[in-house]
């Protein structure tokens, strides 16, 4: 049994052990959610899974199941039937597909800023809009905007344009887009 912290060549022969599968059991703190591949982990539980969102809860299960064995991947929570944090959960156990549940995950959280750093929550730089129920929409529009500054970069045909761009980007929000 381990005790106290731990130093990294610790950490490491840990996880080499558990790959080995010289250890048959790993208690880890959510520090495993990326960049683990064991591929004899076949189960996992989460306790407390409530406190965590679709996409972290996700994530975590990807861990296990990685072999030619199935996972399992057990969420344990103590909340109610009927609250948020059981939909999450259920949702998170009713499908495997990655893009269902970042559907998911948006109508919960929303969208935030999207041209900024607020990744969710009531604050959006969208006015008329929302990213679930109007993606066609943004689709045709962001189709149109790279056409329009594919013949023209610097909106000189459109000084309107320009000018209502000029006003909504500072150049935080100006270096986010040119990333694509």
């Amino acid at each position: 049994m381990l005790h106290g912290r731990m130093q990294p060549d610790d950490k490491d022969a840990v996880m080499r052990r558990f790959t080995a599968g010289d250890v048959d059991v790993l208690v880890a703190t959510t520090v495993i959610e990326v960049g683990v591949n064991v591929p004899n982990a076949t189960a996992m539980v989460i306790m407390d899974a409530d406190r965590f969102g679709v996409s972290q809860l996700h994530q975590l299960r990807g861990r296990v199941g990685r072999g030619s064995a199935p996972g399992l991947c057990l969420l344990v929570t103590e909340m109610p039937e009927a609250s948020a944090a059981r939909q999450r959960l259920g949702a998170v156990a009713g499908t495997l597909d990655g893009f269902e549940l970042s559907r998911i995950d948006l109508e919960q959280r929303r969208e935030g800023d999207v041209l900024g750093q607020a990744q969710s929550g009531t604050r959006s730089s969208l006015r008329v809009l929302a990213v679930i129920d109007d993606e066609e929409i943004i689709a045709e529009a962001r189709e149109e905007a790279a056409r329009i500054v594919a013949a023209d970069p610097d909106l000189t045909g459109l000084p309107a344009l320009r000018t209502a761009l000029d006003a909504l980007l500072d150049e935080e929000r100006e270096q986010y887009l040119e990333k694509g």
